[in-house]
């Protein structure tokens, strides 16, 4: 029996693979929304791309699915990272999340945008700090 090669996934980082916290992921809850236009795949797909566009991101592809009875799942893949969103209408929920990569995108404007647009009575954001590597951060830096 071969023994399986020793998982690097989680190795110790050197000074050489510093991290840098430059990333940012959005996690917006939305409570108390609209049945109607978080049942309407239409709406939700423009309302991502202007989310996505007043927050100075690039949107490369936008892709969704209405289901029955209800709800919708739209993902706005964004040269910065992605934008996506879930529905559950019959509950008057839904989840956002928003992925970034880069300095140039403002995150903020797309959460306050999306609270209005979807008329959320209560909403909870948490902000999650993503931690790439410093190669991969000077990619991107020449990239934005």
């Amino acid at each position: 029996m071969e023994v399986p090669k020793k998982n690097h996934t989680f190795k110790a980082l050197n000074d050489e693979n510093k991290l840098i916290n430059k990333s940012k992921h959005f996690l917006l809850e939305l409570y108390k929304c609209d049945y109607e236009k978080l049942n309407d795949e239409s709406f939700l797909r423009c309302t991502l791309n202007n989310a996505a566009k007043l927050a100075n991101a690039t949107v490369l592809n936008l892709i969704s699915n209405k289901f029955e009875p209800q709800g919708v799942t739209a993902i706005a893949l964004l040269s910065e990272s992605h934008l996506s969103i879930h529905t559950w209408p019959e509950a008057h929920y839904s989840a956002v999340d928003i992925f970034t990569c880069g300095q140039n995108m403002k995150p903020e404007i797309s959460c306050k945008y999306l609270i209005q647009a979807l008329m959320a009575k209560e909403h909870f954001l948490r902000i999650i700090d993503r931690n790439l590597p410093s190669e991969v951060y000077s990619q991107i830096k020449t990239i934005n």
